[in-house]
């Protein structure tokens, strides 16, 4: 499998060459961030190792202009830890997120992690029976076979983790998926006290869906304390609007 280092540090690029070679990836590195769009962009790689600090673009203007295009995994490092930071590395699209400095093992597990994700074999609601290759609910088609995701014709780009926490919804449509068997499926691990992880990810999937769904139909929904359902609606009329004037998530409790 095939890496591509972006960090400006060249020694640190030098050690991981060494280190990830040994482990049996092929191994690029860039040191300025622009010049790493580019290059992300234009050649296939399996993983993005992809520092926050460069040079002529920072970490996550690159992540945000890659995202637009591309779900290759990324993995943010910095040396900073603030939350606030890995919050914006989540909304933006990362896949994970690691502060310097680290242990070789424990950004290897990462990667392994991250890699494993992208095509998941483990347990949970979603992938409990072999998948389909296609999946139709309403206006949404997800083929796990390409992994391209079609709504109302057009063709939203979807990070990994949001990839395969819509198949989790999907799969599952009508009844409820709690967070930790979206945490265990989406991101390959289990929940923590306060873990907002999939929240994050959810919110960027409301987004995405939402510009390309009907004004007013909003099928993810959440359910306070317990976790999230995709809803089987039909499409929204004005007429059938509720007296308020709130959308179709506030009703009866679900968010």
């Amino acid at each position: 499998m095939s890496i591509l280092i972006v960090d400006d540090d060249k020694m640190l690029c030098e050690m991981l060459t060494e280190y990830l070679t040994e482990e049996s990836f092929r191994i690029e590195s860039i040191h300025d961030g622009e010049e790493g769009l580019n290059r992300a962009s234009s050649t296939p790689f399996d993983l993005i190792l992809l520092d926050v600090n460069l040079p002529g673009m920072n970490g996550f203007d690159v992540l945000r202009n890659f995202r637009a295009a591309s779900n290759t995994p990324v993995l943010m490092m910095t040396s900073k830890s603030e939350v606030v930071d890995r919050i914006l590395a989540l909304e933006i699209g990362a896949d994970g997120y690691l502060s310097k400095p680290f242990d070789l093992r424990e950004l290897l597990a990462h990667i392994h992690a991250i890699l494993r994700r992208a095509t998941p074999k483990g347990e949970g609601p979603a992938n409990s029976i072999p998948a389909p290759a296609r999946i139709v609910v309403g206006d949404v088609e997800l083929d796990t076979g390409t992994r391209m995701v079609t709504c109302q014709g057009k063709q939203p780009v979807l990070t990994s983790a949001e990839f395969r926490l819509l198949e989790a919804l999907l799969k599952n449509a009508g009844r409820l998926v709690s967070r930790e068997d979206l945490t265990r499926v989406v991101l390959g691990r289990s929940s923590y006290p306060y873990d907002r992880s999939i929240d994050v990810h959810i919110a960027r999937l409301r987004r995405k869906l939402d510009a390309v769904f009907p004004s007013g139909v909003d099928c993810i929904k959440t359910i306070r304390g317990e976790g999230y359902l995709y809803a089987l609606l039909t499409p929204f009329k004005p007429d059938h609007a509720l007296s308020t004037g709130t959308r179709g998530r506030d009703r009866m409790g679900v968010l």
